[in-house]
């Protein structure tokens, strides 16, 4: 057999590359910029457009702000976008918005004479993709209701054009240019969703809470990686976003959104965040005072599954939270018993328990998707209610989450997503529900066949349970 010997990686050299800041202005009035073909679609849609135009309200106090990295490929003068062309796209859609509805009515004439630039250098690049030209169509209406606004001032459109800066890279050699992307990239890889949240919220920390940095985020930096995955995507991203009726197949980078609350000392003081503020305020004054040293009840911030998220230090408080709970709930019929403690389980709950650790086909995928929406909504359950007729609650959970497994002969990940979303959802019910009567007297219908195998023991407990 011939082995293909693999040329090795070049690494390329600092002097090849050009690195440059430059204003968004400077980046839209470059008329070498070119879309090469080989680029994907423009895929931005409306959700990236709000973040964008988000971000640059919330950061335009600063005297500078970063919108990220810009790769070029120059060649005889053109400078082709390797890296960053949604951005890039989505800034010339602003730009173009701008002059189109504001340029006539502005009253700062540096802005009507930079507009002027614009129009006259920007780019009008050709796409040929239906994709694209959906995307650029939508999103220039979206981006036309944000600027026509009148709360888009003319400081605003300052700030976007003058004060947010890109970091640019330019190498000549196409090969080179495809190589730094690439390692850019590998680079970004590296950070898990989780990862850019524990970033975020690093940087909400109240500046007196700093010296609590260490010991708040112990647990974290203690944790694997693949326990905090399997923690946001798993379990927190799928009852967050099944509890308000939403799909929850992929947790990934564009979700983190999700877990970004508010910050209570910077955001405006709006009647919900009175509450957050409140009950943050008031268990750190009950656990720093001197009475605690004497009892030891200090008291833990009462988090919930579907609350607004407190940024910062909460965030991380939070997490550990619920690491805690998630290790008592999955796949592990002993730590279960042990927070239930004194209360222990009756009727078909005990029997469920053990069945679901220990039947045959328990580790098949479509049986772990199952699994994971009983535990799930088991977690969500005791989240509210803690263990207030935890047993019939396993019961109706057990019933409710398994006639999907016994319904289908295949469960895939798309399966599990829209039974949730389309069979009597019952995670939008305990998230309304005000009494575990609510959620316990739920009527579910029972099945007339099965298509799945090895599931005896849970067709067993069906049958007795007159839902078979």
């Amino acid at each position: 057999m011939t082995v293909k010997r693999v040329a090795p990686v070049q690494r390329i050299r600092t002097a090849d590359v050009q690195k440059k800041i430059i204003s968004v202005r400077e980046l839209l009035a470059d008329s070498a910029l070119r879309i090469p073909p080989y680029q994907r679609p423009y895929k931005w849609t409306a959700k990236h457009i709000n973040q964008l135009f988000s971000d640059l309200t919330f950061h335009k106090d600063k005297s500078s702000y970063r919108l990220g990295t810009i790769v070029f490929h120059q060649d005889e003068g053109t400078n082709y976008i390797v890296d960053g062309q949604q951005r890039t796209i989505s800034l010339l859609l602003a730009a173009r918005a701008l002059i189109d509805l504001r340029r006539d009515e502005l009253d700062r004439t540096d802005l009507r004479d930079l507009l002027d630039e614009l129009e006259e250098a920007m780019v009008d690049p050709p796409f040929t993709s239906a994709i694209s030209q959906i995307n650029i169509r939508n999103n220039y209406l979206e981006i036309s209701r944000i600027v026509g606004r009148p709360d888009f001032t003319e400081e605003l459109i300052d700030f976007l054009f003058n004060k947010c800066k890109v970091v640019v890279f330019v190498l000549d050699d196409i090969s080179e240019a495809f190589q730094f992307f690439d390692s850019q990239n590998a680079r970004g890889r590296d950070l898990e969703p989780h990862d850019l949240l524990k970033a975020y919220h690093l940087r909400e920390f109240k500046e007196e809470d700093a010296h609590l940095k260490g010991s708040t985020v112990a647990r974290w930096e203690s944790s694997e990686t693949t326990e905090l995955a399997t923690l946001f995507a798993q379990y927190l991203y799928r009852i967050r976003n099944w509890s308000r009726g939403r799909s929850a197949r992929y947790f990934g980078k564009d979700e983190i959104g999700l877990f970004k609350g508010v910050n209570i000392d910077t955001v405006a003081r709006y009647p919900y965040v009175e509450q957050l503020r409140i009950t943050h305020h008031f268990i750190d004054h009950y656990n720093q005072q001197y009475e605690r040293r004497i009892d030891g009840s200090e008291r833990e911030f009462p988090f919930h599954l579907d609350q607004i998220i407190i940024n910062g230090r909460r965030f991380f408080e939070m997490t550990s939270h619920y690491q805690e709970k998630v290790s008592k709930v999955s796949r592990s019929t002993e730590r279960l018993r042990k927070w239930l403690g004194s209360r222990p389980l009756d009727g078909f709950a005990p029997r469920i328990i053990e069945t679901i650790d220990t039947y045959p086909g328990r580790h098949r995928t479509g049986d772990l998707y199952v699994r994971t929406i009983f535990d799930c909504l088991l977690l969500y359950y005791l989240d509210k209610f803690s263990c207030v007729e935890v047993s019939r609650a396993i019961e109706k959970i057990f019933v409710w989450a398994y006639s999907l497994r016994l319904k289908m002969q295949v469960v895939q990940l798309a399966s599990m997503d829209n039974y949730v979303l389309e069979q009597n959802n019952l995670f939008a019910l305990i998230r309304e529900a005000t009494l575990p009567g609510e959620f316990i007297n739920v009527s579910l219908p029972a099945l007339s066949e099965t298509n799945s195998s090895k599931t005896h023991e849970i067709e067993a407990i069906f049958k007795e349970m007159r839902y078979l």
